[in-house]
């Protein structure tokens, strides 16, 4: 049986706790939060608000990292120096040189595993878009393009402060709502060879971080990418993942993967099982995830989200931040 904490008790560990619950061969033994009043929902579990303390006192397997992003380093760090393994929601860090750091703690402790939470590699419809492209039926990778319009009110920032803070968020839409669109495209694009970004801010919420941001991605395999992002939109939309090939046009949106057909209609292939509830747009992949991380933890096997490739998303970040300020192309190796 698995002794597993979560440290943070926001919204996404929402997500994290019942599937922990579920688990039959894990048991939730701790959790760690600053608000002392989220103690009353967990009876029977130990309540720390300090994770030193808890890491401390508990003998652990596992620890669910659900904090602000300017925290998962030091907690990350806390965590491995005790050897517990780590399931460490997205981003990895705030910016592409924290990352880096994250990654050095899983070379200098190669006895523990740290799992970043990009689910969404393992929603059904993304699983089947890869399969179909790798049996190389469709021909190669021409294009991407990957849409993220969503839509964020003043008071998401005003309720927690640290989102719009540059030094704590590490930035807004990309690191935020947009970070799984741009690990699933560099997974099907691969290496990328340039890119031309641009952000910016349409609203006057009066936060650091921003709000918008569209990318020109050229890949090192001959593919071109465009990517855009906002939560500026009406609405939130549905996200799109489309990918163009030689031989065919294969689309991700509302959660169903399409083909276009030679007579120019669109077939359906698969489906994404859903979550029940206002955000279901979350998708129901984190269970398969944690699951089969805790799988890994087991039968001590590296088939897993590892920080190392969590921290192509962090670059990919960093340089359509940089392309933006200087308002030009740059080369992606420059920002690795």
């Amino acid at each position: 049986m698995l002794k597993i904490a979560v440290i943070g008790l926001g919204d996404i560990s929402k997500i994290h706790i019942p599937v922990i619950r579920d688990n039959p061969d894990a048991a939730l033994v701790a959790v760690c939060d600053i608000d002392e009043a989220l103690k009353n929902y967990f009876s029977g579990v130990n309540f720390y608000t300090d994770f030193h303390d808890m890491l401390e006192k508990e003998i652990l397997d596992c620890v669910h990292i659900c904090l602000p992003h300017h925290l998962h380093y030091a907690a990350t760090k806390a965590c491995v120096e005790k050897d517990v393994h780590v399931f460490l929601e997205k981003p990895l860090a705030r910016n592409a040189e924290e990352g880096l750091a994250l990654v050095g703690l899983e070379e200098a402790y190669k006895n523990i595993k740290i799992c970043v939470a990009f689910q969404n590699r393992l929603n059904e419809t993304f699983e089947k878009l890869k399969e179909m492209i790798d049996s190389g039926k469709y021909g190669s990778v021409t294009g991407l393009k990957g849409l993220v319009t969503w839509f964020r009110p003043k008071s998401y920032y005003d309720v927690k402060p640290w989102r719009g803070i540059m030094k704590q968020a590490g930035g807004g839409v990309m690191i935020n709502q947009a970070i799984h669109t741009l690990d699933l495209m560099q997974v099907i694009g691969g290496e990328i060879e340039t890119i031309r970004g641009s952000i910016d801010n349409l609203l006057d919420y009066g936060y650091e971080v921003e709000d918008t941001a569209t990318a020109n991605i050229q890949f090192k395999n001959g593919a071109a990418g465009l990517f855009f992002a906002t939560v500026t939109n009406a609405a939130n939309s549905s996200v799109e993942l489309q990918v163009i090939l030689e031989k065919g046009k294969l689309t991700i949106k509302d959660s169903i993967l399409t083909k276009l057909n030679d007579d120019g209609k669109k077939e359906k292939v698969i489906e994404d099982t859903k979550l029940p509830g206002a955000k279901f747009y979350y998708g129901a992949s984190h269970a398969k995830l944690i699951n089969h991380f805790y799988f890994c933890i087991e039968n001590d096997t590296d088939d897993y989200i590892h920080a190392k490739e969590a921290q192509t998303s962090m670059e990919i970040i960093n340089a359509i931040r940089g392309s933006s300020e200087i308002k030009k192309e740059i080369k992606m190796e420059v920002y690795q």
